[in-house]
C-alpha cells in the first residue's frame, strides 16, 4: 500500500528549504496552507516518490515536492487520475512536473538525473486534512 511519508510546504517561490509538516490542510482549489506555491490552477501540489528521490540520491524535501509517496510510482499516474490522501483530501493529477534549472542548483546533474522521475502534478478537489502515515488510494 501507497503511504505518505513527507508533507512539505514552501516559505517562498524561489527561496528557503521546504518546511517539514506532521499534517496540514490541503484546500480545494487553492493548495496547502501556508504553501508559497498554492494557487496556480494546475500546480497546487507536487507528488514525488520517495523511491525516485533515493534512486538519485536526494533527501525528501529537497526538490521542493509537497507529499512524498512510498510504495507507488507517482509518474505512472495518469494525467485525469483522482488521488485520495488520508480519509478526505481528493487530488485531481494534472500534469507531469518537469526538473527544472533549480534542480541543477541543488547538484551539477540533478536536473538530467530527474528525468521520468520529478513527480506529477495536481490540484485539490476535495479539501481535507493530509498527514505523514496516511495512506494513497486511487480512485
Amino acid at each position: 500500500m501507497a503511504t505518505i511519508t513527507g508533507v512539505w510546504t514552501s516559505p517562498g517561490r524561489k527561496s528557503g528549504q521546504s518546511v517539514a509538516h506532521e499534517r496540514i490542510r490541503a484546500i480545494a482549489g487553492e493548495g496547502l496552507e501556508g504553501c508559497a506555491h498554492a494557487n496556480p490552477p494546475k500546480r497546487e501540489v507536487l507528488f514525488v516518490s520517495s523511491e525516485h528521490l533515493d534512486s538519485v540520491g536526494v533527501e525528501p524535501g529537497a526538490i521542493r515536492e509537497n507529499l512524498t509517496v512510498t510504495g507507488t510510482d507517482v509518474e505512472q499516474w495518469p494525467i485525469g487520475q483522482r488521488v485520495r490522501v488520508g480519509d478526505e483530501a481528493v487530488f485531481e493529477i494534472t500534469m507531469v512536473c518537469d526538473p527544472c534549472h533549480r534542480m541543477d542548483e541543488l547538484r551539477e546533474g540533478l536536473r538530467a538525473e530527474l528525468q521520468n522521475k520529478r513527480g506529477m502534478l495536481a490540484r485539490i478537489v476535495e479539501s481535507g486534512d493530509v498527514a505523514v502515515g496516511d495512506p494513497v488510494e486511487l480512485l
